[in-house]
Order: structure tokens, then sequence, then C-alpha cells
């Protein structure tokens, strides 16, 4: 009987379930985060699925409209007095260069007073009601359907264009985009292609180069602002202009610097002798250096938008890493100079270490947003020149030559090269020591 007071304090402790209360709590948070889930699964999962699907199809970019039967209605002749002749032609078309419609065909209606005096085997006339069946009609159909009419004298007394009343055509076609048919073709293309693996080594290549490039100067930059001098605050918001600057007007300013003809960097160059012919610093794929006995081709056009890249982009790696910078404790600071270190010392010794968590959060950023650009490669060279990434090449597959599904699949590529590179970024990132 004693130990019983004993063994009921040991199993003392919270309750198992939830009480009522809160599961009701729980219930209406929830349904208060409900909107939230929804519109990211609208807006971010929706669209991701969606390409994934479209990526299984061979979809065209004439495939984005589901086959239909055109019919475009025009009246052939003059309707003035009551007795008049005339035809309605119906021109008919089948929107798919490859579906079949089943079915098909189409309803109109004239208007009051019209007369059929000759009709088409396959219409039938109820009233002004007009009903015209096709059966199945091919790929690539076209035909004119004429009907003569007669004008009456209720007509006459109220005539209405038979273009007013619209033609309506009915069928059932098979939709490549929403049918069960899937096909690996479009990544046999994409890895098949001499050029995929071209694009994907060029994509590597700007991403890392430009990431890392905008990360140093972001660091020079924000090691040089945090010091206090007069007119800091001014500079810092004028490092701030690649950044806001519309991309479009940055992105022609360099090409017409930099153009070979008329540009001020190479009038500068040969000016002062150290050239001797402009260079095409958007044009010339790549030029021989002879180094130590060895000669390579180092890439003009690459490396010049890899510039373009660090130079738009460094300030946003600037504000990150000033704002760590300025969190800093001064007092490690103060010892260490007391101590006889040197500035690179105290940058390499305290600082760096310090900042190692936010260096790494913005090279996972920025190594997202560089493989994913678009528009700074397309206003700069199209990506010709040997600049053209796997961004690029989806738009090129899905609108130059309106293969959406070989585009999609690039797309899908990108995506699963992201989510790799995530997944061992955040397995292997150095934490922040501060």
């Amino acid at each position: 009987m004693s130990d019983a007071p004993a063994k009921s304090a040991t199993n003392a402790g919270p309750p198992n379930r939830l009480g009522r209360m809160a599961r009701r709590e729980m219930r209406f948070a929830y349904g208060m985060l409900a909107p939230t889930f929804l519109i990211v699964l609208a807006v971010v999962l929706l669209p991701l699925i969606a390409n994934f699907w479209i990526s299984f199809k061979p979809v065209q970019l004439s495939d984005l409209r589901a086959p239909t039967l055109s019919v475009n209605e025009r009246l052939r002749g003059k309707l003035d007095t009551a007795g008049d002749t005339a035809e309605i032609e119906y021109r008919l078309r089948n929107t798919s260069q490859k579906a079949v419609i089943a079915e098909a065909g189409f309803t109109d209606t004239l208007p009051e007073g019209l007369v059929v005096s000759d009709l088409d085997p396959r219409c039938t006339l109820s009233g002004q009601d007009l009903t015209c069946r096709l059966g199945d009609v091919p790929a690539r159909f076209r035909e004119d359907i004429k009907i003569k009419v007669t004008a009456g004298e209720a007509y006459i007394a109220k005539p209405v264009n038979p273009r007013d009343s619209e033609a309506a055509s009915f069928g059932d076609a098979d939709n490549v985009l929403t049918n069960m048919t899937f096909t690996l073709d479009n990544y046999r293309k994409v890895f098949s292609s001499s050029d995929f693996w071209h694009v994907l080594r060029v994509t590597f290549y700007y991403t890392v180069f430009g990431t890392l490039s905008a990360l140093v100067l972001g660091l020079f930059a924000a090691q040089l602002l945090n010091q206090h001098f007069r007119g800091r605050s001014m500079l810092r918001g004028l490092f701030l202009f690649p950044y806001v600057a519309p991309v479009i007007a940055v992105a022609f300013t360099w090409i017409i610097l930099l153009d070979p003809y008329s540009g001020t960097l190479n009038a500068l160059l040969v000016q002062a002798g150290m050239i001797g012919t402009p260079i095409d610093f958007f044009g010339q794929r790549s030029v021989d250096i002879s180094l130590f006995g060895f000669t390579f081709g180092f890439p003009v056009a690459l490396t010049t938008v890899i510039a373009f890249e660090a130079w738009r982009y460094f300030p946003l790696a600037f504000l990150f890493i000033l704002a760590r910078m300025q969190a800093l404790s001064s007092d490690v600071y103060e010892a260490a100079e007391i101590d006889g270190a040197t500035p690179l010392q105290q940058f390499w010794y305290i600082s760096l270490p310090q900042l190692i968590g936010i260096l790494a959060v913005l090279f996972l950023l920025r190594f997202i947003w560089t493989f994913n650009k678009f528009d700074d490669i397309f206003l700069l060279t199209g990506g010709g020149a040997g600049t053209r990434t796997l961004t690029v090449d989806v738009y090129e597959q899905a609108f130059a030559i309106s293969n959406l599904g070989a585009g999609a699949a690039v797309a899908v590529v990108v995506f699963a090269v992201l989510l790799a590179f995530s997944l061992l970024f955040f397995t292997f990132s150095p934490q922040d020591d501060g």
C-alpha cells in the first residue's frame, strides 16, 4: 500500500492526447492556413506539375489550341430587292495538322426572310436553323459549303447580315495535352543531341564563375564601405545602382560601350596600343592564348557576359555581407590589433569565419538565380557566340522551333540539377560560427 502513491507520482506527466480545446484550436489554425496552402499549390506546384506533364508528350506550339473545326462565313452577292439570289459560303478548316475531328459539323441561324433554294446534302434546315454534319474530318481538312438563298419581302423590310449570327462548330478530337499517351522521345532528343552537353558545360561555367565573381566583388565592396569616412552613405547608395537599374537599359549600355566599331572601350584600347584591332566582346566566341607553352581558347563572349553578371548582381551580396559585418563585435578586432594582427590577418581569422554562413546562403541563392538566368544572356548575345545556356535552350526549343515538349524536358533537367545542388548544399554547407 505504501508504494502506490510513489508509483502514481512516477507515472504522472502531461496527457498523451490533445484536449477538446486544443483540437478546436488546431482545426482553426489549419482553416486559417488553408488559403495560403492553396495559393502555394496554385502558384508553385501546379505549373511544376504541368511542366512535367508536357515534358512526356509530343507537344508542338500549335497543340496548345485544341483541334476544332474553324468556320468562316461570308455572303457572296447582293440582296437589295425581293427575289434577289446570293450564296452563303462557309469556309471550313481543321485547325490541327495531324488530329482527326470525329462527328464534326456546324450550326447556324439564317436571317428571317431568307429562303434556301439549294441546300447541301449534308445539311438540314429546321425553320431558319441550319445544321451541317460532315462526319469525321481528317487533318488539314479544307472545304467550302455553299448554300443558295433568295431574299423575301420580310428580309428586304428588315435586312440582316448573315454573318451577324456566328456559326458554331462541334466535334470530338483527341487533345495531346489532355490524353493519357506519354513518351520519352523528348528526353531522348535532348540527351542524344550533341549540343546539349556543350550547353550544360557552358551553363555550369557561367553559373559558377558568375556567382563567385559577384560574391567576391560584394565582399570587397562591403569590406571597403564598412570603414568610417565622409560620404559613406552616399557611396553605399551608388553601389546599388547596377542592381536597381532596369536590366534592358544596362544591357544595351554595355552593348554600346563594348561595340567593336563605335564602342568607347575598344577606342581607348586601340588608341593606347593595347590591341591592334577592335574586339567584338559579345560576338567573338574565343581567342587563342598561349601561356607557358600551352595554347587554349579563351571564351571572349562568355567571359564578358560573366563580367556583366558579376557587375550587375554584386550589390545584393554587398548588402547582405555589410549587414553581417555591422553585427560583428568590435572588441575582438581591438584585441587582435593590440596583439599586432595585420588587417589581412584580422579579415582572414576573425571576419571570414563569421561570414561563412551568410556567404553560403548567398552562394545558394545566386547559384539558383544565375542558373535560371535568361534575360541577361538573351539581351546581350541572344545565346550566340558560345553563350547558350539551358534556359536559352528552353526558349529556343519551345518557341524558336515550336517544340514545347522538348523545351519542357530541358526545363525538367534544369529543375533536377538545381534540386540535386540544393540537397548537396544543405548536406555539406558550412555553418555560421557567429
